[in-house]
């Protein structure tokens, strides 16, 4: 294994090992930290933590156990993936994270660049913007568990970080690679240890991936990785992959606002029904309810929780945050297992969260990586007859869910 990786929720692994695979490696998705060496072949190895919005010292530990084995099937570059919005809060945990695995590889200049702008992601003069709006105005400011509040990654990473946080501008990073090594020295030689790098274009992105070759860390969303892959001198190929006919349902728990845009246009067109937090919480609504009703619907449908955040908040005063999201996932998770039971072959999920209970409550330990539905989501199978497709919030045109079943079932 040359590349590896460990990723803060399923969503974002996906993505990652979707960007890899796409480059030309041979990429395998772990859920979790697997108990045995990793097959002959490998060369990249994701390994898919729940472990975005958990307390940071459970999550430092995950990355540690996740890193000890990657370095036990002979990785020769470590990467740490994150969100490309950043998501996290003023303790942590994607600065305790780096740090931690920083210090574990002794690593001194350590790349930290979530920007994707194939999904509008993009870094500039050290802040996050979504499209054309910063960070704390994009939306992900009412993020039921990690809302974000300021668009400046230096300050809201030198919240979670004993570490000084340096800095390499979008003008560096445009004059090629050899320009960015000499950047992230400099921030070394200042005693940066976690460094913020500027990128507006899938080049910049290049550009950075070759400068990273021989680091032993890199952290970042998926788009980073598109550089890295060459380094090995790994080219870009065609990903194999076969279809899944059968039957098809969505499960969405994701309130942001491309989520409820592509669930208000689906149940325009297809089965649809909500589930309330108070509903679940309260016993009004049990997961062999809900499944039997996706089992006896025609066409594709829905199940969604995926509130206005106005909504959420008051569900959150009432039942504690913890207490309403670990219920809405645990009981998407008793769904998708009812409806596999039940014969369903492909599940498409919306929101990390939510992708992450599913995939852990149907014990889908390896996910074969296939073709990309939309930037960020690929097609995954999960074993001879259930396929999935994992999807971030805000990934996606408001037609996703249609179109990642037509991809699952061969039919696009």
């Amino acid at each position: 294994m040359l590349l590896g990786c460990i990723g803060d929720d399923f969503t974002g692994s996906s993505d990652l090992a979707n960007t890899l695979a796409k480059q030309g490696m041979r990429v395998v998705q772990y859920t979790g930290v697997p108990h045995a060496a990793a097959e002959p072949g490998v060369q990249a190895g994701v390994v898919a933590l729940k472990s975005r919005s958990i307390a940071p010292q459970e999550a430092v530990r995950q990355s540690l156990e996740a890193l000890d084995w990657l370095i036990a099937q002979g990785c020769e570059q470590i990467f740490f993936k994150y969100c490309s919005t950043f998501d996290s809060t003023p303790e942590g945990n994607i600065g305790p994270v780096a740090q931690a695995l920083a210090e574990r590889l002794e690593a001194q200049r350590v790349i930290v660049c979530p920007a994707f702008p194939g999904t509008g992601r993009s870094v500039y003069q050290g802040h996050l913007f979504v499209g054309d709006k910063p960070l704390n105005e994009s939306g992900m400011e009412n993020h039921p568990l990690t809302p974000m509040t300021d668009s400046d990654l230096r300050r809201w990473l030198a919240r979670q970080t004993d570490f000084a946080v340096g800095h390499v501008s979008a003008g560096q990073v445009f004059a090629g690679p050899e320009t960015v090594r000499e950047a992230l020295a400099i921030q070394e030689a200042e005693g940066k240890r976690l460094i913020v790098v500027d990128a507006i274009r899938d080049a910049d992105l290049m550009a950075i991936g070759a400068a990273a070759k021989g680091l032993p860390l890199i952290t970042g969303g998926s788009g980073v990785a598109l550089g890295l892959p060459a380094n090995w001198g790994i080219a870009p190929g065609e990903v194999a992959w076969t279809w899944q006919g059968g039957r098809g349902v969505v499960l969405s728990g994701s309130c942001s606002n491309m989520t409820r845009a592509q669930v208000a246009r689906h149940r325009d067109r297809h089965p649809a029904r909500e589930v309330l937090a108070a509903d679940v919480i309260e016993g009004r609504l049990s997961a062999d309810d809900l499944a039997g009703w996706l089992m006896a619907q025609e066409g594709l449908p829905l199940a969604y929780s995926s509130a206005d955040p106005q909504t959420v908040a008051e569900v959150q005063a009432h039942y504690g945050r913890e207490a309403a999201s670990d219920a809405l996932e645990h009981f998407f998770a008793d769904v998708a297992k009812l409806c596999v039971a039940g014969g369903v072959t492909r599940i498409i999920t919306a929101g990390g969260e939510t992708s992450g209970a599913v995939v852990e409550g149907l014990w889908l330990e390896q996910l074969q990586i296939g073709p990309e539905i939309a930037p960020g989501v690929p097609c995954l199978r999960a074993s001879g007859d259930l396929v999935v497709a994992l999807k971030s919030g805000n990934f996606g045109a408001e037609d996703f869910f249609e179109k990642a079943d037509a991809m699952l079932a061969g039919a696009a």
